[in-house]
């Protein structure tokens, strides 16, 4: 068996994960938010605006989370396709959930909906996330760790999404954002619980890139498009219920490291 260290770098990868998730969240529940005020094609459009915000945060947050993943005896690569891909599919599922919450008739159904598709969401990109790896032995998981990193995944997602739907103030979706930042790093370490490696030494070279190579540029590359999108849409002008959401700005600052 090969000894799995989660952080290699001490508190630095858990910690900003954890602030990239939020950050991912915070913008993404902000624009769900601002989504559920408008009409036609601007619905449509925050409503995209937060997929992606909230696909992009769960991704940032597994992969530098992964910057800290080691096992001693192999060295880790990544698979570029599939690790991209996980994006998308983050991006696709969440997007699926909140197109549900946004468009849905019945309010409790499409929040429950919306809830378990956000929830999937984060596990399947975890889990293709991890599918990228490639190392010198096997992966393998316990089966009811993944069922409860699911489990967790689904119920927070859908705590979070309610909170910041139904109350709408700007102190609602920050605590929202902590909740799903704090989902979605809960349901990743307990994920990574579900993970033994055993490792077969072999001086042959591995295919893929380091995460040097390609994580850590990808990470650094999202992690800076969401604190600008989380600057423009603090920034941008309310419509609408303009007075009641004036101090819409405060969540994103408040969440920011």
């Amino acid at each position: 068996m090969g000894h799995m260290d989660h952080a290699a770098f001490g508190w630095l990868t858990p910690v900003l994960s954890y602030a990239m998730a939020c950050i991912g969240s915070a913008l993404g529940l902000r624009c769900a938010v601002r989504a559920l005020d408008a009409t036609g094609r601007s619905r449509r459009n925050w409503l995209l605006a937060a997929a992606s915000a909230i696909g992009t945060g769960i991704w940032t947050m597994h992969f530098v989370a992964m910057l800290g993943f080691g096992v001693t005896g192999t060295e880790i690569r990544y698979n570029v396709p599939l690790t991209i891909f996980s994006l998308l599919v983050a991006m696709g599922v969440v997007g699926a959930g909140l197109f549900a919450v946004g468009y849905g008739r019945d309010r409790h159904r499409a929040l429950v909906l919306g809830g378990l598709t956000t929830g999937f969401g984060v596990a399947s990109m975890h889990y293709l996330g991890m599918a990228a790896l490639r190392l010198h032995g096997q992966v393998r998981y316990d089966p009811a760790l993944v069922g409860l990193s699911v489990v967790i995944g689904v119920i927070a997602a859908t705590a979070a999404l309610w909170a910041a739907l139904a109350i709408r103030s700007p102190v609602a979706v920050a605590v929202a954002s902590f909740v799903m930042g704090g989902a979605v790093s809960s349901m990743h370490y307990t994920g990574m619980m579900a993970v033994s490696v055993s490792v077969n030494p072999s001086g042959g070279s591995l295919p893929g890139a380091t995460a040097m190579q390609f994580i850590f540029p990808l990470a650094v590359g999202l992690g800076s498009y969401l604190f600008l999108t989380a600057a423009f849409v603090a920034l941008s002008p309310m419509s609408g219920r303009s007075a009641a959401s004036a101090s819409a700005q405060r969540p994103v600052e408040s969440v920011a490291p």
